[in-house]
């Protein structure tokens, strides 16, 4: 079984204000506090002499590596990342960033802010600009309805409310 994974596309390269906020915090706690730690410690394990049975000294390699790949990545992918933070020239519509609340067929309501690939986070209700849901939204009006493929069928929905931070 080879090793190779064929490389993941990117994603749309927009970002919200917060979430380039949360990604600059991982990059300065990983590089400035995580880092220096997980250094000290495999230096600490180096010294206590043989290496190849030395479980902390192995272990603190492997961090090391993960949080090296980890700050590549960041350092990349913030370099690419456009913020966008303006409101768009017309509010009365669904576009980045936006807050918009949906209401089914059968009158539940859901509400989901339009966000970079890189935050999203549904916990939190926020969705992906590259997800089907945010692409069938984005340049709806309020009380537009949108239809939408899912794993379960076609699902309908109307635009009720559309806010912008």
């Amino acid at each position: 079984m080879s090793r190779y994974r064929p490389p993941r596309t990117a994603g749309t390269p927009l970002i919200t204000p917060e979430g380039e906020a949360r990604m600059r915090a991982e990059l300065h706690e990983l590089w400035n506090v995580r880092r220096p730690q997980v250094t000290q410690a495999v230096s600490e394990a180096a010294a206590q002499g043989d290496r190849s049975e030395n479980a902390e000294y192995t272990y603190g390699k492997k961090m090391l590596r993960e949080i090296d790949s980890r700050v590549r990545f960041l350092r990349k992918r913030l370099e690419n990342l456009k913020v966008v933070g303006e409101r768009p020239s017309d509010p009365g519509k669904v576009y980045f960033g936006a807050w918009v609340t949906l209401e089914d067929e059968e009158g539940a309501t859901a509400r989901y802010r339009i966000v970079g690939p890189d935050e999203f986070d549904l916990k939190q209700n926020l969705i992906s600009i590259d997800s089907p849901l945010a692409r069938a939204l984005v340049g709806k009006a309020l009380d537009a309805e949108v239809q939408v493929h899912t794993p379960t069928g076609e699902r309908t929905w109307y635009v009720v409310e559309i806010d912008y931070p």
